[in-house]
């Protein structure tokens, strides 16, 4: 990974007085940045529904009931993921340390995939250099779909933007049956490779065996539906799960609202690291309670890049001081409702798919 120096300019002042007044907001308030009695239920209330739809689908009398609440789980997780796993791997679901690992890594784990892979990268690849090739392991970075203006532009590029919502339904298959697979070989799709220690190679195959056990083996051996029925659950989870991932983070960083900025050839960026948050990021109905409550707050995406230290609990009592700040220091926050994002994504792919070079849209309030 290619680590990089960030300049001064405007949005380093606007960051200094963003943490300035957010730590006199929770001062006044006398309240911790952590998850509050909200977070709490949430965190029983996600878990409980978890091991609830699990325990309804294990005992399914009917396929109908079957495929409902397989399904119904599923869900269950992701959302669990969105509002707890996130946080927890920042620190901030809970005050105490131990339990925001211990939540991260039995939320993260159970889903089949690596807790401690996700959790340094997300960390210190992706928050660190959001959107640059070479440096944010979340930048694409394949033969499939055209991400980056390095990558030449082929035959069937034109037509990604027709064909991803296809192979979107494939996301969540790929991640666990193959990314982090090839991972273990320090080869990936991303645009940084990077190694796994030995204990953490073990974990991760145990726990995508436990996964196959509990989500395909248990079900095929105590119900009766066949194990032809039990692989469409899961197969048809999976496409669920990833439409749902990829259309709620997809949009935020694949934009062509978004820069994708280069660094010189001192690995010197033109910007300051609060700059490059807020023209890499696109949030979508930010003050929503509804999004704010199913997603974790993911849909308040530069707030969270610039504050991964609060729990998205307080974003909507927050986002007013992020808002008027960002005017007072003529940064441009990109904030618009979801289907302007979407739009925006598919006009991206559909760009890069036929252009060598892009420029993104100026954003206009």
């Amino acid at each position: 990974m290619n680590k990089l120096k960030f300049s001064k300019d405007e949005g380093s002042a606007f960051y200094k007085e963003l943490i300035e007044r957010i730590d006199l907001y929770f001062a006044e308030k006398e309240i911790h940045k952590t998850g509050n009695h909200i977070m709490l239920f949430k965190i029983f209330m996600y878990f409980s529904l978890d091991i609830l739809l699990y325990s309804l689908m294990i005992t399914s009398t009917s396929l109908t009931s079957f495929y409902i609440f397989y399904l119904l789980m599923g869900l269950s997780i992701l959302l669990t993921a969105f509002n707890i796993s996130h946080d927890a791997a920042h620190g901030v679901a809970v005050k105490s340390k131990f339990w925001n690992k211990f939540l991260f890594s039995i939320s993260f784990n159970l889903q089949g995939n690596n807790a401690y892979v996700w959790g340094k990268n997300h960390n210190e690849s992706h928050h660190l250099y959001t959107n640059i090739e070479g440096s944010d392991i979340d930048v694409l970075n394949n033969p499939v779909f055209r991400m980056t203006e390095s990558q030449p532009i082929k035959w069937f590029h034109r037509y990604q933007f027709i064909y991803a919502p296809f192979l979107y339904l494939l996301y969540s298959l790929n991640w666990f049956f193959f990314r982090e697979t090839l991972m273990l070989f320090n080869y990936s799709s991303r645009t940084i490779k990077i190694e796994i220690p030995p204990i953490e190679i073990v974990r991760l195959i145990i726990y995508k065996l436990l996964y196959i056990g509990y989500m395909i083996l248990i079900p095929i051996y105590f119900l009766p539906f066949g194990w032809s029925n039990v692989l469409l659950a899961f197969l048809l989870n999976h496409f669920m799960v990833s439409l749902l991932f990829v259309g709620v983070l997809g949009v935020s960083h694949v934009s062509d609202y978004v820069a994708h900025p280069s660094p010189d050839k001192d690995n010197q960026l033109d910007m300051s690291w609060p700059k490059l948050q807020m023209c890499t990021s696109v949030d979508y109905n930010a003050d929503s309670i509804f999004f704010n409550w199913t997603l974790g707050g993911f849909n308040a995406h530069a707030l969270h890049h610039l504050l991964p230290n609060i729990c998205h609990v307080h974003y909507l009592d927050i986002l007013p001081i992020f808002r008027e700040l960002a005017i007072k220091h003529q940064i441009t926050y990109m904030e618009m409702p979801y289907i302007e994002s979407l739009k925006s994504h598919f006009r991206f792919l559909k760009a890069m798919g036929t252009q060598q070079k892009t420029q993104p849209i100026p954003f206009e309030r």
